[in-house]
């Protein structure tokens, strides 16, 4: 049986496989910050993975969510009672979704904040090194929320800890509180998700705690997939319905020596290369 750190954490499988078992058949895991990230963020590996037999999405949930915003019928929530729910939803996503398994590791956000804490780390790495899984998707580095940052470096740290032969292909930085549409486009990497749709939107219809509490999460995802597929390309009619753009993580984790602020300056140096360059030719 697998121990994780928190007493109260916990694997889900949908389908009662064994832990182990669902674990070992994972291809793509995906790795966010609280319930309902992995819906925004991991779409991708969701869809790869829907109705197939050959490969399966399991996801990790690193929060227990008791700092949620709360509003409506869940304005007078205890923090204890926002944990219950956002656990629960997140279960039902995973049924939907048909996941492979879910772990939940209910860790307060401020563990993730501390770089000394080395907890969180030992369980994501401890996931990985059992799931063995192809791709890995998390936050991304520029995100503007401190503890999706701080997951995307916990996640980086985490596959650093595995020899190297047991790490994934390939990382991906997604977008959640700040799009990567201003990532030069040699730098994007495009997630096509015009697929599904209705189970998109319906993934995002289950944390309803989240909607009915007064952030609009399923609109503002379907809206920026959407926006995303239209904006990518000025010169060319739409390819997809929906694109989620992501920064490639791969090079941190196949070099550990690898600095990550140097990594994400260089993404912005980039950037301010080509706007200059842009209005130097056309003043």
């Amino acid at each position: 049986m697998m121990r994780l750190r928190m007493e109260t954490a916990e694997i889900y499988v949908p389908d009662d496989t064994p832990v182990k078992d669902a674990l070992a058949r994972t291809t793509h895991l995906g790795i966010g910050a609280h319930a309902d990230d992995l819906e925004i963020l991991a779409w991708d590996g969701i869809a790869q993975c829907y109705e197939r037999a050959d490969r399966w999405f399991t996801g990790v949930v690193v929060t227990d969510g008791a700092d949620s915003p709360r509003d409506g019928a869940y304005k007078h929530h205890t923090d204890e009672a926002m944990c219950a729910v956002r656990r629960e939803e997140q279960k039902k996503a995973a049924v939907l979704g048909r996941y492979a398994a879910v772990a939940l590791l209910d860790y307060p956000s401020a563990a993730l904040r501390s770089a000394s804490d080395r907890r969180p780390v030992e369980d994501i790495g401890h996931l990985i090194e059992t799931a063995q899984p192809e791709v890995v998707y998390t936050h991304n580095l520029a995100d503007k929320h401190d503890t999706h940052v701080a997951v995307a470096l916990r996640t980086i740290e985490a596959v650093r800890s595995i020899e190297a032969s047991k790490r994934p292909k390939r990382v991906l930085g997604c977008e959640v509180w700040r799009d990567l549409d201003w990532l030069v486009d040699a730098d994007k990497v495009a997630l096509d998700c015009s697929t599904y749709e209705d189970l998109q939107r319906a993934l995002l219809g289950v944390f309803e705690s989240q909607i009915a509490g007064g952030k609009r999460y399923d609109l503002a995802t379907m809206g920026r997939r959407r926006a995303h597929a239209t904006y990518h390309d000025s010169y060319a009619t739409d390819a997809a319905t929906g694109l989620i753009f992501a920064m490639d993580l791969t090079p941190l984790v196949e070099n550990d020596a690898a600095d990550t602020h140097a990594f994400l300056q260089a993404h912005i140096d980039r950037l301010a290369r080509d706007v200059a360059a842009r209005l130097k030719k056309l003043r």
